[in-house]
């Protein structure tokens, strides 16, 4: 007798593009590397560690040869891209750890390819997550099979779920900065707000003082936290709930 094995799915792939708001330079029309140039990157995803659902997805590890990558194309840092139910966009079908490049393209962990999900075709929201900004999906579903489809987050035409989802830099859309907390708000007062992750980082005594690495708290992705002087990670989180009112929120726009 021969058993019954069920055929594998064909899978379907998906092109995201976005900009994060943190290492976007308006000059350039790109974000900047410097996790990258700085030797920062982990070469293994960190979104399981730090508590984001995984359907099907997680561990995923690249090659160190893809970090060789310069220019347009050089690796920024990690992504967390999800397929939701096309009738409950809050159900996550599935997910897969992803690379995000300078230009906005984000890639499979060869540093190259589209985004592959062993999913059926069929239509799914898209949705885009990092580790220290807001998350970002698509308004409505989008039909995806073995040929890539497009979705492009930095436009100000593509229609997102929510409002104000991203923030406008220019003519351009970006994820917003600031969630120095593993949560789905900006809070920059009150309990567990993103200014004191920041200065709890730096050891919490010496505003001034600062930590190399990559974390969480440092949603400029610099490689260096601050919580004072130019360029510091705390005044992030103060400009997008508006700069004025520091008691103001901005809660991310998914389901």
């Amino acid at each position: 007798l021969i058993a019954d094995f069920a055929l594998p799915l064909a899978g379907v792939n998906v092109g995201v593009k976005a900009f994060l708001e943190g290492p976007f330079d308006l000059n350039s029309g790109m974000m900047h590397d410097s996790l990258r140039e700085r030797g920062l990157l982990p070469q293994s995803e960190p979104y399981t560690a730090l508590g984001f659902a995984q359907v099907g997805g997680g561990g995923e590890t690249m090659n160190a040869s893809v970090l060789n990558t310069s220019g347009s194309n050089a690796i920024v840092d990690w992504v967390l891209v999800e397929l939701r139910d096309k009738n409950n966009s809050a159900i996550i079908l599935a997910t897969k750890c992803a690379l995000i490049q300078r230009d906005g393209d984000v890639v499979a962990i060869d540093g190259t390819s589209p985004v592959r999900f062993t999913l059926p075709a069929d239509n799914y929201f898209v949705a885009l997550r990092h580790r220290n900004h807001l998350g970002v999906m698509s308004a409505a579903s989008l039909a995806l099979s073995s040929t890539s489809t497009s979705i492009d987050f930095t436009l100000t035409g593509t229609a997102t779920f929510g409002t104000q989802a991203e923030k406008t830099i220019g003519s351009v859309q970006a994820l917003w900065s600031g969630n120095a907390i593993r949560d789905n708000v900006l809070k920059y007062t009150g309990t567990n707000n993103d200014r004191d992750a920041v200065l709890a980082r730096i050891g919490g005594v010496v505003p001034t003082a600062t930590v190399n690495g990559y974390f969480i708290e440092d949603p400029t992705m610099d490689g260096t936290v601050k919580y004072t002087g130019a360029g510091n990670d705390r005044d992030v989180t103060l400009s997008n709930i508006g700069g004025v009112v520091p008691t103001n929120t901005r809660s991310e726009q998914l389901p």
